[in-house]
């Protein structure tokens, strides 16, 4: 992800949008549903090269704001939250194996009101921060971890479908913030 931010924003790209898989540790997020990311706990390590951890991993609001727009728009089911993106799928996301650090992480976690395990969104959220660019991220369930649940693919084709559709509702409305002078957008300007 590093090296994707890194060398598109050279090439002039403002504005990102993850889009994949997760694995759910909320008991009431199902397979196939998708899951709209405001912000990511910082487990990732590679966006501590860049700032301390202590540092926000944190969605632009339009990207989110327009990620929501779209699933309503496309009639989807969808949940908008915090993630975790850790650096390693196994015990990073305390799967089975052999791996003492992580114990109780998940329940940790979900007492917090985490959502999902995934690994990408807080690196992308943190440089982008620093970097003044626009990203968000929208992923569809795989796994329900606190169900034992999996069921690859699911929601594949509407989470790409709904990143599309944000990308032009995000096309819209930088065009009347454009009409209008403004840089923030904010409701009374999508009147």
């Amino acid at each position: 992800m590093s090296i994707v931010v890194n060398e598109a924003k050279n090439l002039g790209v403002k504005t990102f949008i993850r889009v994949g898989s997760c694995g759910a540790i909320q008991p009431y997020i199902k397979c196939g549903d998708l899951v709209i990311l405001t912000a990511a706990v910082r487990l990732d390590r590679t966006s501590e090269c860049y700032v301390p951890a202590e540092y926000p991993a944190i969605a632009n609001y339009e990207v989110v704001l327009a990620l929501i727009q779209a699933c309503e728009e496309l009639g989807y089911n969808y949940h908008v939250g915090i993630g975790c993106t850790t650096c390693d799928f196994y015990a990073g996301q305390q799967r089975p194996t052999k791996c003492m650090q992580t114990q109780n992480l998940t329940e940790t976690l979900r007492k917090a009101n985490v959502l999902i395990f995934e690994m990408e969104a807080a690196t992308l959220f943190t440089l982008a921060n620093i970097h003044n660019l626009r990203s968000g991220a929208i992923c569809t369930v795989y796994a329900n971890r606190t169900k034992n649940e999996f069921k690859p693919g699911a929601g594949e084709e509407k989470c790409i479908k709904a990143a599309n559709t944000a990308i032009k509702i995000l096309n819209k409305w930088d065009q009347k913030k454009s009409k209008t002078g403004k840089k923030w957008l904010y409701p009374t300007i999508l009147k």
